[in-house]
């Protein structure tokens, strides 16, 4: 793996052990971890630092140079280079996961591997994001803290410590005796003095304690105003969208000190509305020679082009896969562009993918499956909880085009339509995993002929009618199927099929439905999911990383 930047990722900072060449017989038969990553374009600062593990890099072979002649590394294309390998293990006797960084060259050569530590991570200025750690002492002056680290940058020794704990040792704490807590001591001295010399006695009082200077870069941290008033608060009280915002400040001045910078963060959307995700990329890709983002969010993908996003996705067996996005000829970018929030990303963050034909069939569907799974659980299941995202493909023109899309970054692909000319269907067929075609026109006709007439009479007298139906249907309970099928058509992909089916019972939901319902959930394999929330947890398998070189 090359990254073309300034960094590498972070992991622990323990001393090497346990490394590949120092294994013993047990321990080389355990399966490892091992990723190495070649660091490019170093700046002279990390030059300078790294000397003895710099290595030269050809950019137009992609390979190492190892030739015996020194002045070739003067060739425009060739640069210094930094490898650093991250190898994980499980050890079995702590029943926990290791990791440790070194330097490549180290494992190599023999001898001692050498570990590629904290301070050596910071001169690379690879910034990883983690809320629950970064996030959780950002604004203390804890060592290793954010606050901290721009204060080393800064070369700023603030000379506080010994004034603060002078000033809080003499600092008694409740001694107003109208608190009552100085009387209580006052009788605890008094029944002292009945068991001890006078001489071992001294007046308890309430003081702080723990003045250390340790101790106190633990309890010091910033205060933050929560709104307009004085009023302020530990910034740790915070809500999590400002403490990210938080952070991420914290970070841009670390960068703003630094010749080059790699970002990498997770999930920056997390508690952040969507205009406030959209400047956090705009300033990551400011800031830094390269950022690396994992997201879920719409709003965060859409700003990286096709080129810059990889989709990650956990196989059967548990390995990672990445595919890129590969636009079949129909699909013009532009469309791509427009079309991403409403069409494109839900598929592209879900395991399987199910392609209405219109808007009718992408809200009735599902409606229905949700229904059943209500009704008979033990027969049926929500597409949700199956892990299916449905998607409006727009018409059966756009199936085969968006199941090749779909197919080629290696989702499962289901597709539901209208009966098709033979041809039209073979085309379908062969970009999609399983074809789910009615015999008739519309779904409308579909549900309208499948259901029963009490069904319809109850969901005809429920509903506000609008006026021009109104007025054709007076009494719409004395001719249901009619009424329905011209509110059907004047709520066609607005949900007013969807309505009708949420009220059905097993019998009134069309046999075809149901018949599509049971090959779904076996097509998913629901053998394999015990709660909705297992099958929630692996439909987010898929996450995108994109990138900006």
């Amino acid at each position: 793996l090359n990254i073309d930047g300034s960094g590498v990722g972070e992991n622990t900072d323990a001393p090497a052990r346990n490394a590949p060449n120092e294994l013993d017989d047990g321990e080389a038969e355990r399966a490892q971890i091992k990723i190495e990553v070649t660091v490019t374009h170093l700046s002279n600062e990390q030059q300078r630092h790294f000397w003895d593990w710099v290595e030269w890099w050809n950019e137009l072979e992609q390979s190492f140079y190892e030739k015996a002649g020194p002045q070739g590394v003067d060739h425009p294309d060739i640069v210094a280079a930094l490898r650093i390998t991250f190898v994980g293990r499980y050890n079995s006797e702590e029943d926990d996961f290791e990791g440790d960084t070194y330097f490549s060259r180290s494992l190599e050569e023999g001898g001692e591997p050498q570990s590629f530590r904290k301070r050596d991570k910071q001169r690379c200025g690879f910034l990883y994001l983690r809320g629950l750690r970064t996030g959780s002492r950002a604004l203390s002056l804890e060592r290793g803290s954010l606050l901290d680290i721009i204060l080393r940058l800064k070369e700023l020794r603030p000379q506080m410590w010994e004034d603060t704990i002078a000033e809080l040792a003499d600092v008694d704490v409740a001694s107003r005796p109208e608190l009552g807590i100085s009387g209580v001591l006052e009788s605890i001295n008094t029944a002292l003095k009945r068991y001890v010399p006078h001489e071992w006695g001294v007046q308890p009082h309430l003081r702080v304690s723990n003045l250390t200077r340790d101790h106190l870069r633990k309890v010091i941290t910033a205060f933050i105003a929560t709104g307009q008033r004085d009023h302020a608060a530990p910034y740790y009280r915070q809500g999590t969208g400002t403490i990210n915002m938080l952070v991420l400040a914290m970070l841009s001045q670390i960068a703003a000190d630094k010749q080059n910078v790699i970002f990498a963060m997770e999930e920056p959307e997390t508690a952040i509305p969507p205009y406030a995700q959209k400047r956090i990329v705009h300033e990551l890709r400011n800031l830094s020679s390269q950022s690396i983002l994992t997201s879920h969010s719409p709003y965060v993908l859409e700003e990286f082009d096709l080129e810059d996003t990889v989709i990650l996705s956990r196989n059967a067996t548990g390995e990672v896969d990445q595919a890129t996005i590969e636009l079949p000829s129909s699909v013009k970018l532009k469309r791509y562009r427009q079309e991403f929030r409403t069409r494109f990303c839900e598929g592209l963050l879900g395991r399987r993918v199910l392609l209405a034909e219109g808007a009718t069939e992408a809200h009735a569907f599902p409606v229905a499956i949700r229904k059943l799974a209500e009704l008979v659980p033990d027969e049926f299941t929500s597409l949700e909880a199956l892990g299916v995202t449905v998607i409006d493909a727009g018409g059966e023109r756009n199936i085969r085009d968006l199941g090749a899309l779909y197919r080629g970054i290696g989702k499962t692909v289901f597709a539901l339509c209208d009966k098709q000319e033979a041809a039209t269907k073979t085309a379908i067929e062969s970009k999609v995993d399983e074809l789910f075609m009615h015999g008739k026109s519309g779904f409308e006709s579909l549900v309208l002929q499948g259901t029963t007439r009490a069904a319809l009479e109850r969901f005809v007298a429920t509903i506000n009618w609008p006026p021009h139906l109104k007025g054709r249907f007076p009494e719409p309970e004395n001719d249901p199927e009619a009424a329905s099928a011209a509110y059907f058509e004047w709520s066609k992909g607005t949900g007013g099929l969807a309505d009708f089916l949420a009220q059905c019972q097993l019998d009134e939901i069309p046999e075809w439905i149901k018949d599509v319902g049971r090959r779904l959930r076996a097509g998913c394999d629901p053998g394999s999911i015990d709660d909705p929330t297992e099958a929630g947890q692996r439909d987010h398998d898929s996450l995108v990383e994109a990138g900006d070189d």
